[in-house]
């Protein structure tokens, strides 16, 4: 087993713009990712199986809706912390960040800001230690990029709602204990219900056969006349704009992460590139290595600083959703693009387990696709700037 070397590059000094508590929360989760997820994951991602023993340690450090008021059992901590936790974890492996942001964002955040006070108190705090695992049904067999179309209904029966329809490409969902699921009522408006494991006709057969995202559960989730209590729908907020409400925070949340995935693969590369000896010299003394590994920080530098001002701008409650799909889309291409460089400057030890490059290349296949596409998001920057939505 390779010992965690970890570097975190800070070419521009962002530390700087950091606080005490930013720098602790960031130090305490890089800290917990070398010593609990860095010596297993590259044997879970083989065996594609989400190591579960971690979700405690997960929640300990802040993992799980960090932006949560304390009295529903968050850390009450504040957007760049909540990125900074997402970084740490990413930079360990991409699918434990979407075990750790689906939690947080697509669960925690819908009851926290959708939900009443009943459904805060009885869900956030046990979702907040892991004790509970959500996920988050959204995507369709039929409708990705296009949730509005999504079929997935619910009828109102009385004393409760009978929902059907299914959902796929779910993070979490085989060993989840709640769901909240979104579905049209009878008038087609789009709903946020929970719906909690154990509801007789809502099961979560989960996705065999991935070469990414492999140490993630995926699954998808069947509702087959389901009856849900009619105190599980989040009352709050209703229509296309409450799920997209909560993406917005996952995929902030990905813009750090990507940064994380980004950082773990230049760090691997500019090592190997000093200790790899070619033709009498380490290559890192090759003008195309060096050009290689220049690009890479300069990249990572200007993602952090978009991130950074992000994270300032959510703080302040003024961040755009056009803005944050510029970060999501900008920083998980950014990531690819040097996994893709790092793992030619390795060779072919590269693509062996033996270091990190090669999981986080496959990974972030996913990240560029899911929570909106790459081109999606270019669409949402192009509908942002022009005033003119290209697809629709």
């Amino acid at each position: 087993m390779k010992p965690d070397l970890f570097q975190s590059p800070d070419y521009y000094n962002l530390d700087d713009l950091l606080s005490d508590e930013h720098k602790l929360v960031r130090e305490s989760a890089r800290a917990w990712v070398k010593r609990e997820v860095s010596p297993i994951i590259e044997e879970y991602a083989q065996k594609a199986e989400f190591p579960k023993q971690i979700i405690k340690g997960l929640g300990e450090i802040g993992g799980f809706g960090p932006y949560i008021p304390v009295e529903y059992g968050g850390a009450g901590l504040d957007q760049i912390s909540y990125g900074l936790i997402m970084q740490e974890i990413e930079r360990g492996d991409s699918g434990v960040r979407s075990t750790s942001s689906v939690q947080s964002s697509l669960v925690m955040y819908p009851i926290w800001k959708y939900g009443n006070e009943e459904q805060r108190m009885k869900y956030l705090p046990k979702l907040a230690t892991g004790e509970f695992i959500g996920c988050f049904g959204l995507t369709e067999p039929d409708h990705g990029s296009d949730p509005g179309s999504m079929i997935t209904n619910f009828k109102d029966m009385g004393d409760h709602y009978l929902l059907n329809g299914a959902k796929m490409w779910i993070s979490n969902a085989p060993f989840a204990d709640i769901a909240i699921v979104w579905a049209k009522n009878e008038e087609g408006r789009i709903h946020g219900l929970i719906v909690e494991r154990g509801m007789e006709g809502f099961s979560t057969p989960e996705t065999h056969n991935k070469w990414s995202l492999r140490a993630s559960a995926t699954g998808e989730l069947i509702f087959d006349n389901v009856k849900v209590p009619k105190e599980n729908l989040l009352p709050n907020k209703s229509g296309l704009g409450a799920p997209l409400g909560c993406l917005d925070s996952a995929r902030y949340g990905i813009a750090w992460g990507a940064i994380g995935a980004a950082m773990d693969c230049y760090d691997t590369a500019l090592r190997y590139s000093k200790e790899r000896i070619q033709f009498g010299k380490p290559i890192g003394g090759t003008q195309l290595q060096q050009k290689k590994l220049a690009e890479m920080i300069t990249e990572i530098t200007k993602a952090q600083l978009l991130t950074w001002r992000l994270g300032v701008l959510r703080n302040e409650g003024k961040a755009t959703t056009a803005q944050i799909s510029m970060a999501k889309r900008n920083n998980v291409n950014m990531a690819i693009t040097i996994a893709r460089e790092a793992r030619q400057m390795l060779g072919g030890m590269g693509i062996t387990g033996e270091y990190s490059i090669m999981r986080h290349m496959m990974n972030l296949e996913s990240v560029i696709t899911y929570e909106g596409t790459h081109d999606i998001h270019l669409l949402i920057t192009g509908m942002d700037v022009t005033g003119i939505p290209a697809f629709k």
